[in-house]
């Protein structure tokens, strides 16, 4: 092929350049052009073959095909010749690592399958850049032929830090969370005399706590200044979070503290972190000190930050502070995620915000987010507790129309539904529901009969108790304090002539707890041996349940009349510290606190404390202050329909008592001394309270 000439002007060149000049049509950033065009970068263009003939037509009469090739040649000597060599090399360079992951993907994870792959695909040595891009191609499918590839390449590719291969296998093991795979190659890497660098730390640092092992982490933490290597800020975050998991919170917080010291710079994954330990050791206040001094320095939070924050106030029970970081959030423009609503339903259904829970569970159903039957469960849980019937029977309608088998009411759902209509007594509904449950394959649990059984005992149908107490007996099912507690409740509020089946219930439940109520009906029983009975029970029995069987075995006694028995279990209680501080004494006022109590207990206090103010007026050995107060707390009671300030309101009036209700302190009655003792003087100790 003939040269062109050298240093010419374009006109001359014109004539020595026989090819054809490419069609106006021709268009190369046009994919779709049927031109196909052959890019050249040779010393000489291309020449042409036999010219066409100029007719319009071939020898056949038929037009000729327009998928004509053309051909587009660049001088070798320009600029724009590099950038062409080096598309055209990066396109065939990038076909080729794409085949060779494929294959290694493909083949069986055995050594010689692996080899056979990787030597097909490589006939010269391949480079660092390309062993690093395969592996994490190929392995990241097939994980399992990773360490096999990983050392064909150490042993044929060009490669200048063994260190990055190693460290791209660790982190696809990280992502797996093969843990023993991962300790295996480390001590691999170190008989191969590889130097680990922070990147190798820092992934085994997060593979260990991607795997729970939190001690773990600690321990290759502790590590890194063997090998001469300095954590950075996603290492301290990682084993400041492994800190917290692992139970060594000081550890934690002293990171924290040395990062603040030494004026790092903050980041919002450790604040994030340090949030959680704070929040996972309790320490709430300390939560919200750093999210406050976070944004102090100038770390703006991000969404991971005030979902950590949402969760933190939430688990301290602090709904108001939720409700202010939320809003902060939405006029920070910080867009929320699923979490953030879970965090936000967590928070309210625990604090029982009605309205906040159900404002966020009806955002949630309008934008289509996924709710489990763990959070349906909260919210029926909490709808059950403050009364929302409507909203509960919405909240169990969805659930049951849901498609998604996680949504579908449980055996936890149906318990909460009839806990809800037994606190309504609605026995229609609570029926019902046990209809629903059992027909759904679930069986009724204690959860389920305790709530039955009250409801029962709301409407006085004793017989069904009986029944359902029968229930119980034939599904097997042990009694606990609270079953207990629930039919000690139920012979609180029954008819004397059908006491007796109620107290047999008990008595087969709990024999010692049976036997302290035979001794409370019997009132040839003396105050004394009920008051030894009362406090042997109370001192073995749960924390938890020893209040509940005062207020309940008090709530009896009033019902009936046999005051002296309920002020020697008054006294057991308070030598048992169950009721404390019910009582306070200042020199400005005294104040009886009944909030808690039940009706009968509160009565019962009120007995005592007016028999020790006209004690104190009758030997004069103490005047009275100013102040007298009672306190019943405002809204509904656990023990009553009606809340406990209304009852006592209405106590009082019988009682002609000087006691009014505080305008300006809700749940509160007040008098002054000068009223209380006019009324005490004009009372008998006997009249004070008609019960």
């Amino acid at each position: 092929m003939a040269s062109l000439p050298l240093c010419r002007s374009p006109s001359s060149l014109v004539p020595s350049w026989p090819h054809r000049p490419i069609p106006a049509s021709f268009n190369p950033k046009n994919p779709s052009s049927p031109v196909a065009a052959h890019v050249s970068v040779q010393d000489t263009p291309p020449q042409p073959q036999d010219p066409a003939p100029p007719s319009d037509s071939s020898p056949n009469g038929t037009k000729p095909s327009s998928n004509t090739t053309r051909f587009l040649w660049v001088n070798p000597n320009s600029p724009r010749a590099a950038d062409v060599a080096r598309a055209r090399a990066g396109s065939g360079r990038r076909a080729r690592l794409s085949s060779a992951a494929a294959a290694l993907g493909a083949c069986e994870p055995a050594e010689a399958a692996v080899e056979a792959a990787l030597e097909a695909a490589f006939p010269e040595p391949p480079s660092e850049q390309d062993a690093v891009i395969v592996l994490n191609t190929a392995a990241a499918a097939r994980p399992e032929t990773a360490l096999l590839a990983l050392r064909w390449f150490l042993g044929n590719a060009k490669v200048r830090k063994k260190v990055i291969l190693y460290n791209v296998v660790l982190n696809l093991l990280r992502k797996k969370r093969h843990w023993s795979e991962t300790e295996a190659l480390w001590a691999e890497m170190l008989r191969d005399g590889v130097q680990p660098d922070n990147a190798t730390f820092s992934t085994v640092i997060s593979c260990a706590r991607a795997c729970g092992l939190h001690s773990k982490a600690v321990e290759w933490f502790d590590k890194m200044p063997e090998f001469g290597c300095s954590p950075d800020m996603l290492t301290y975050s990682a084993v400041i979070d492994a800190y917290g998991r692992a139970g060594n919170s000081e550890a934690a917080l002293r990171l924290y503290d040395r990062a603040r010291a030494e004026k790092w710079q903050l980041d919002p994954v450790i604040c994030s972190t340090v949030i959680k330990v704070h929040s996972i050791s309790g320490n709430f206040d300390g939560a919200l000190n750093v999210f406050e001094e976070m944004k102090a320095t100038g770390v703006k939070p991000n969404l991971v930050v005030y979902n950590t924050m949402l969760d933190a106030m939430g688990r301290a029970l602090r709904p108001w502070v939720v409700k202010t970081i939320h809003r902060e959030m939405v006029d920070q423009q910080v867009q929320p995620s699923r979490a953030t609503y879970c965090c936000l339903l967590h928070a309210y259904t625990r604090a029982r915000y009605g309205e906040d829970a159900m404002a966020v569970y009806r955002l949630m159903k309008d934008e289509a987010m996924d709710i489990d039957v763990m959070l349906y469960n909260m919210l029926l849980s909490m709808c059950a507790d403050i009364g929302y019937v409507d909203e509960a029977e919405e909240i169990f309608r969805d659930m049951k129309a849901s498609m998604d088998a996680c949504s579908k009411p449980d055996s936890w759902s149906y318990s909460s539904m009839v806990t809800l209509y037994s606190s309504t007594a609605n026995v229609l509904g609570a029926e019902g529901i046990l209809n629903e449950m059992v027909e759904a394959g679930f069986k009724p649990n204690i959860f389920v009969l305790t709530s039955l059984i009250r409801c029962y005992g709301k409407v006085g149908r004793t017989d069904d108790v009986v029944k359902s107490f029968g229930m119980l007996q034939d599904l097997c099912i042990i009694p606990d304090d609270r079953f207990c507690g629930c039919l000690l409740s139920v012979a609180a509020n029954t008819p004397v002539e059908e006491l007796g089946k109620v107290i047999s219930c008990i008595e087969t439940s709990n024999a010692q707890l049976g036997a302290v109520v035979k001794l409370l009906v019997d009132r040839s029983s003396s105050p004394e041996s009920f008051r030894e009975a009362a406090s042997e029970l109370l001192g073995c029995s749960r924390g938890v349940v020893k209040m509940p069987y005062c207020n309940c075995l008090m709530d009896l006694c009033v019902n009936l009349n046999q005051m002296e028995k309920a002020c020697a279990l008054l006294d057991a209680a308070q030598q048992l510290s169950i009721y404390a501080n019910i009582q306070t004494r200042t020199q400005t006022q005294w104040s009886l606190h009944l909030r808690g109590l039940s009706v009968g207990a509160a009565l019962t206090t009120l007995h005592v404390w007016m028999n020790d103010l006209y004690t104190s007026l009758q030997t004069g050995n103490e005047g009275l202050p100013p102040l007298l107060g009672i306190h019943t707390g405002q809204g509904k009671n656990t023990y009553s329909d009606r809340g406990l300030a209304a009852m006592f309101e209405a106590h009082l009036k019988e009682l002609d008592a000087p006691f009014h209700e505080a305008p300006d302190k809700a749940g509160w009655f007040l008098t002054t001394s000068v009223a209380a003792k006019h009324w005490l003087e004009t009372k008998a100790a006997s009249e004070l309270v008609t019960v």
